[in-house]
């Protein structure tokens, strides 16, 4: 018989090892809770430390073999947490993952929020798919916990045992507390995460309106700055921004990846939208997104070239067309976050700003400083009124600068021919081709001579791919380095002028604006033009005038001249013919009285005288001969002195006529040397004749103008004969050389000796009258005083020399075409 006593002490402790486990259990429980708090708070990013913590405290405290915590993203289920088994086991249960929900029939009984459990994996309702990872796991019962926020599946738990059997109602209700911290780890991960973003976009926000507004001029940095924060924000693998120019995608900035790939890259653009297919995709302002670039041929070359798997498309909207597009890649696959694409979108919209707050502020730019240079140009205009050169330039520079051109050619037509006006550059090396392809006629094939002949402009857009260029304009174009040209006409009432032209180093049609500013250049071209035409046409006319009155002047001074000299020569020769009389009596009764002493001497021979009777006799003579010789010598020379006079004072000087100079020249260097020779036979001189073909004809006094020359090369014969007296024998070879000149309205004569020259202090009397460095009786000093007055007084011109003593002289005479002498005296 049992004692009671004995029963209800065996029941209390069993009661009290009970109640003892289960405190231990609950213990246990609130530990791991508070644990998994614990991690919650260290980790408000990241709910992966969360994950793994429930992972092992679902294990532990359901006495399981294994626990697994997975997450659905979108419609995919990803494996965030897990408690190692095998290496194999590991191994295979990764490599399930990620995994489409709709594989997993039982995932997707889970995500509608039903608690599942198979207590023997091995039973005939339990799905093919579950029965395979039970068994390569090594387990045999499992239960599935959704993890459910606000009334949706957003991951779950499971736990396994190797046993069969179902899990405790109590056990589910463990796993239940930790599926609802899961979810809190994920909730407060999302809202930190979004918080921490929402602060990220904006400060990147804040950063990019920072870049536009040390940059308003220049949309680079901005695109830049915008595609690294958008790498960064979204996490992305590389981010693109491409502007939509001219029909075509261009890549405006890209965050760089490997050498390889950023090379691909820039290699695929520009690209032609009909060749992009994103332009379509995204062109009515909606993001686009690629989960798998695999499945898309179009983009799958590049995604493996750059090494990305997804990407995400976001357009630049304004006004309701597509100005470029933003491309963020991932190297995952899979749909970007909604927040991703609302973020690229605000990346997108900043873009826009900054390409309009760029366009509008480089449109004030450009409109003052076409202001400025159409100011500049006028100021050019008025400080050149004369001389249209500057402002060609000034435009030229003008209009390369404002085009944002590689060159610039201003022409004018002149006589049906295209001259070079202005240019600019920049390769000099090509500025032989350009300067030799001008002048060049209206029916030539360039472009300049095609607009001026049709008074219409043309551009060419790449010159050296239009099929109907010829080789010369290629070859200019390679020379001069560019590749599309704009050619505007000047037209001065309808008519071409003359053109402006630029060029750029790319292909491709200039803008609007362009020629726009082409054509006010034009007109400003046109205006200077007709300025410079009146002004020097009123130059012109004033210098006809001045020039009118100065011959006026000149005629009336060389009328009351002519008077001067006629009255002077009248006065001249009346004294002249006055002195000659008596001076004849002179020579002559000189000449008779030596020869008397001649036969006084033979007279007295035969009378007896004394010796010194005779001798102061003889000496006598002798001296009264000498001094009758001596009045016989500068008799004579006063006798040459009076008949130069009368040449001199002779009023006319024959015939003013044409005459052919150069025949006067050849005709007194005959006389002259004929004349010298007859003088003296062994005079030998060597005579050099540089006569200019088209010196022509001048009106002259061919008779007073070769009295000039017969003088001048008179001198030069003696002062080559003088010099080659004091050399002697030596090699010294007398030359005097004679040379005209075509001069335009004159002509000019040259007589060279190599002969004495002529001293400083004698070079500045040697025009004055009387005036001779030749011995007494060999010159009388008038000669070079009536060859200045027949050329500078009679006929208008000039006389200069130019010597160097002992070596040579030179004199220059310059005698205009057409005197004014006939003229003025009608």
């Amino acid at each position: 018989m049992t004692d009671p006593s004995n029963d209800v002490a065996d029941g209390l402790a069993a009661e009290n090892a009970r109640l003892r486990s289960a405190l231990a259990m609950a213990r246990d429980r609130e530990n791991a809770s508070a644990e998994i708090l614990r991690t919650i708070a260290a980790s408000p990013s990241d709910a992966t430390p969360v994950f793994a913590a429930i992972a092992s405290s679902s294990k532990r405290l359901l006495g399981g073999f294994s626990a697994t915590v997975l997450q659905f993203t979108g419609d995919e289920l990803h494996l965030v947490a897990f408690t190692p088994t095998s290496p194999e086991g590991d191994e295979g249960l990764k490599a399930s993952f990620p995994r489409r929900i709709e594989d997993f029939p039982t995932f997707a009984l889970v995500r509608g929020g039903e608690t599942i459990q198979f207590p023997d994996s091995e039973a005939g309702d339990v799905p093919e798919l579950n029965r395979d990872l039970a068994r390569l796991r090594g387990f045999r019962s499992v239960l599935f916990m959704p993890l459910m926020n606000r009334g949706m599946a957003v991951g779950m738990i499971s736990v396994t045992r190797t046993e069969t059997g179902a899990f405790a109602p109590d056990l589910v209700q463990l796993l239940q507390t930790f599926a609802d911290q899961a979810v809190v780890a994920i909730e407060n991960a999302r809202l930190f995460n979004e918080t921490r973003e929402a602060l990220e976009r904006q400060t990147a926000t804040a950063d990019i309106l920072k870049v536009m507004a040390t940059s308003p001029s220049d949309m680079q940095p901005v695109f830049d700055a915008i595609a690294a924060d958008a790498n960064r924000l979204i996490g992305g693998f590389s981010t693109a921004v491409l502007r939509y120019i001219d029909g075509a995608a261009h890549l405006a900035a890209f965050t760089p990846g490997d050498p390889f790939g950023d090379r691909v890259l820039q290699a695929s653009f520009p690209v032609p939208f009909a060749q992009f297919p994103a332009y379509q995709l995204v062109a009515h302002g909606e993001s686009a997104q690629l989960p798998d670039t695999e499945l898309e041929p179009a983009a799958r070359d590049i995604a493996r070239a750059r090494g990305f798997r997804s990407m995400l498309f976001t357009p630049l909207m304004s006004e309701g067309e597509a100005k470029g597009v933003i491309i963020a890649t991932r190297r995952t696959t899979g749909s970007f976050a909604e927040h991703h694409v609302r973020l690229l979108q605000t990346f997108a919209d900043q873009a826009v700003i900054a390409v309009k707050n760029v366009s509008l502020f480089n449109a004030t730019r450009e409109a003052l400083e076409r202001q400025t240079a159409t100011a500049d140009i006028l100021k050019v205009i008025a400080a050149s009124p004369a001389d249209v050169t500057p402002v060609f330039q000034a435009i030229s520079d003008s209009a390369k600068t404002l085009v944002g051109g590689h060159s610039s050619t201003v022409t004018r037509l002149i006589d049906g021919m295209l001259y070079l006006a202005a240019f600019t550059t920049d390769n000099d090396a090509g500025n032989d081709e350009l300067l030799s392809s001008f002048p060049a006629p209206l029916a030539a094939s360039g472009i300049h001579s095609r607009v001026a002949a049709s008074g219409e402009y043309a551009f060419r857009s790449d010159m050296q791919n239009e099929p109907d260029l010829t080789d010369a304009m290629r070859e200019l174009a390679r020379a001069r380095g560019y590749r599309s040209i704009l050619v505007i006409p000047m037209l001065r009432d309808g008519v071409a002028i003359g053109t402006i032209g630029v060029t750029r180093p790319e292909a491709g049609p200039f803008p609007e604006k362009a020629i726009s500013l082409l054509k006010t250049f034009a007109d400003q071209a046109v205006i200077a033009i007709e300025n410079t035409r009146l002004f020097n046409e009123v130059q012109e006319r004033t210098r006809e005038l001045a020039k009118s009155l100065d011959d006026l002047r000149a005629a009336q001074d060389r009328l009351v001249q002519t008077e001067k000299l006629a009255s002077l020569g009248q006065l001249t020769a009346g004294i002249a013919h006055e002195i000659k009389n008596p001076l004849n009596f002179v020579n002559n009764f000189a000449s008779l009285s030596a020869e008397l002493t001649d036969e006084l001497n033979e007279a007295l021979a035969p009378v007896p005288l004394a010796n010194d009777v005779r001798s102061e006799v003889d000496e006598l003579t002798g001296l009264l001969k000498d001094n009758l010789q001596k009045v016989v010598q500068h008799g004579r020379r006063a006798d040459s002195i009076v008949k130069n006079m009368l040449l001199h004072s002779r009023e006319g000087g024959g015939e003013h006529r044409q005459s052919d100079i150069n025949a006067l020249v050849e005709e007194s260097l005959s006389l002259a040397y004929h004349g010298a020779r007859a003088e003296k036979p062994q005079f030998d001189v060597t005579l050099r004749r540089e006569l200019d073909p088209l010196a022509g004809s001048a009106e002259v006094f061919p008779q007073e103008i070769t009295r000039v020359l017969l003088n001048l090369i008179s001198n030069g014969f003696h002062a080559v004969a003088k010099r080659k007296a004091d050399n002697g024998a030596g090699s010294y070879e007398p030359v005097v050389t004679a040379t005209t000149r075509d001069r335009g309205d004159s002509i000019e004569i040259r007589i060279r000796d190599n002969g004495t020259g002529i001293p400083d202090d004698v070079k500045a009397k040697m025009f004055n009258p009387f005036f001779t460095t030749k011995p007494a009786g060999e010159g009388t000093g008038l000669g070079l005083s009536m060859s200045h007055d027949i050329v500078v007084k009679q006929h208008g011109g000039t006389i200069d020399v130019a010597t160097e003593p002992g070596a040579f002289t030179e004199f220059t005479i310059l005698l205009p075409r057409k005197s004014s002498f006939s003229d003025n005296r009608g």
